[in-house]
């Protein structure tokens, strides 16, 4: 018996001349239909998989899209603090994670604590009988229909406040039900900020390496541009939060200054509205006008003068520095940028601040790369 037949190797003789010399047997092409099939079926079996999958994230799809949001916009302060303390990020993401939170916390905890503290002297004022009520003004008692019921209820009040309070509860316990859902919506919106801002810290780190796979996806589906795309959503949502955030932050500053150099009162209250309603681009007017009637109405003629030209620019500074902020290093026109911005607001809240130029930003490049792609073929 030969070595090379018992282990298989057979001489060239013994092959069958129909089949090519080391080469396995040919299989048949598949049919159209076959191929068509075959992709249908992984095509469903994926699709299944991703179903799943986006339900499974869906609840925590506001948070990490906020997190996404917070983390690309913080990276520049991120990497700039991470070298200063000689390469510890987590350190670096430590420190920007708690001072975000005591961005977010503190104003609310200040809040509170004076709220509690101005309702526990009210309380102690009304029982303890220290806070009277002045006598009627003549003239609200001579209104015609209503200067009698005015002047009923201003007497209650004047000789006994808790039972005055006490009588009108049922009227104003749907105000008071209004007032307590808007708290418990504001601290909700708090503490979905707390998570987003925790979920942001923990995303500094392998932030390279998650930019890096976004790219790769990217170049997957709108190849060889994906990873352009990439970094221009990234440098819109930079933009925005220095043309948004940066401006609030400056009008709330100057209004504050301004506020507390004029002795108004209130004025970190008035402040911290001012900053909210610039962040959520509805501006600080809603805080300044009021404040300029209250000064005319009340102060001497050259003080009432002074602040009135000194606040009114605050109004309006947000209209120069916010399109230059917002389409510094950006080849899409600062007017796309804005419709994003506002348009996004609209329709999405304040998230819509960073989706709406984003989303308009990267449909503009895409828009001219296909209009000059079809400029080519001609």
């Amino acid at each position: 018996m030969r070595f090379d037949t018992f282990y298989g190797r057979g001489s060239m003789t013994d092959q069958s001349p129909s089949e090519p010399s080391g080469s396995p047997q040919s299989k048949p092409e598949p049919t159209v239909d076959a191929r068509v099939i075959d992709i249908a079926i992984r095509l469903g079996v994926l699709g299944v998989f991703a179903y799943f999958s986006l339900q499974l994230v869906a609840p925590f799809f506001a948070f990490l899209l906020w997190a996404v949001v917070l983390t690309v916009a913080l990276y520049p302060a991120y990497a700039w603090l991470t070298g200063k303390l000689g390469g510890r990020k987590v350190l670096s993401a430590t420190i920007l994670t708690l001072i975000g939170l005591g961005i977010v916390i503190g104003p609310v905890a200040v809040l509170v604590v004076s709220l509690v503290e101005t309702l526990q002297r009210f309380y102690e004022g009304v029982t303890s009988g220290a806070i009277s009520v002045p006598p009627l003004p003549p003239k609200l008692a001579e209104l015609p229909m209503v200067g009698e019921k005015i002047a009923e209820f201003w007497q209650l009040a004047s000789q006994s406040l808790e039972q005055f309070l006490t009588k009108i509860g049922p009227m104003v316990a749907p105000a008071g039900t209004k007032i307590l859902s808007v708290l418990a919506s504001l601290s909700g919106s708090v503490l979905f900020f707390i998570v987003s801002i925790i979920l942001s810290g923990c995303l500094f780190v392998p932030g390279p390496a998650l930019a890096s796979g976004a790219k790769r996806f990217a170049d997957r589906i709108i190849a060889p541009r994906g990873g352009e795309f990439v970094d221009l959503a990234g440098a819109t949502i930079r933009n925005v939060s220095r043309g948004v955030i940066g401006v609030a932050v400056i009008q709330g500053l100057l209004t504050g200054v301004i506020l507390i150099a004029f002795a108004v009162p209130l004025a970190g209250l008035l402040t911290f509205a001012a900053l909210i309603l610039c962040i959520i681009q509805i501006g600080p007017a809603l805080v300044i006008l009021p404040t300029i009637i209250w000064t005319w109405s009340s102060w001497e003629l050259l003080p009432a003068l002074l602040f009135t030209v000194l606040i009114v620019p605050v109004m309006l500074v947000d209209n120069v520095l916010r399109p230059i902020l917002m389409s510094r290093g950006l080849d899409v026109p600062m007017l796309v940028i804005l419709i994003g911005v506002l348009g996004g607001t609209l329709a999405y809240g304040l998230i819509g601040l960073f989706l709406g130029p984003v989303i308009l930003s990267v449909f503009y490049e895409l828009v001219i790369a296909w209009v000059k792609a079809g400029e080519g073929k001609g």
